[in-house]
């Protein structure tokens, strides 16, 4: 059993090497759909700057320029295959500027306070090695009247319990789910 789970986390959680070069060309297919659909529900719009935790392979930054955010998108991931996989997939957003991917920690954030005005991870939280700790972080360089999203896809592990009261906590308001045939995303709002 642990040697199954830490090929997964290789491949899927935090990937490293050739599992994790073979777990983003996978990620990058499932969570697609998943992704888009949160883009959506997060009501981007194309002057936010957009923070996306644990990018993986870039399909949902690469969503987010093709949407044509001008504002900024940024992202932030552990996993050093990961942020060389969504630099190739975005290279011409990050060559003009329009796209920062970097290396590090949802629970220490590189940006300033009030940074973004939406936050969005996709099948990522589980793999936090501080949940509580990384939406606190997230709240810390959100807008104030910014929004947050954190959805995953049915294959995540992920259960939807107990993600309103941890939003909650963190500070957010207006926090809830919302399932559909994609997933389910947990929604709030920074108000102050």
């Amino acid at each position: 059993m642990r040697l199954m789970q830490s090929i997964l986390m290789r491949a899927f959680g935090r990937p490293q090497g050739i599992l994790g070069r073979l777990g983003g060309a996978i990620m990058a297919r499932m969570n697609d759909d998943c992704g888009t659909w949160v883009i959506d529900l997060l009501k981007v719009t194309p002057n936010d700057r957009v923070l996306e935790v644990g990018f993986g392979p870039g399909v949902v930054i690469q969503r987010l320029v093709k949407r044509g955010v001008a504002g900024h998108v940024a992202g932030i991931d552990l996993s050093r295959e990961m942020v060389e996989q969504a630099r190739s997939r975005n290279a011409a957003a990050v060559q003009h500027g329009r796209v920062e991917l970097r290396r590090g920690s949802v629970e220490s954030l590189p940006f300033n306070d009030g940074s973004f005005d939406k936050a969005l991870a996709i099948n990522s939280m589980q793999v936090w090695p501080n949940a509580a700790a990384g939406l606190r972080e997230l709240r810390r360089v959100m807008k104030a009247g910014g929004g947050i999203a954190i959805g995953f896809t049915p294959y995540s592990g992920q259960r939807n319990e107990g993600l309103v009261e941890a939003l909650t906590a963190a500070g957010f308001e207006q926090a809830h789910v919302v399932v559909s045939d994609k997933g389910f995303c947990a929604l709030a709002a920074k108000e102050s």
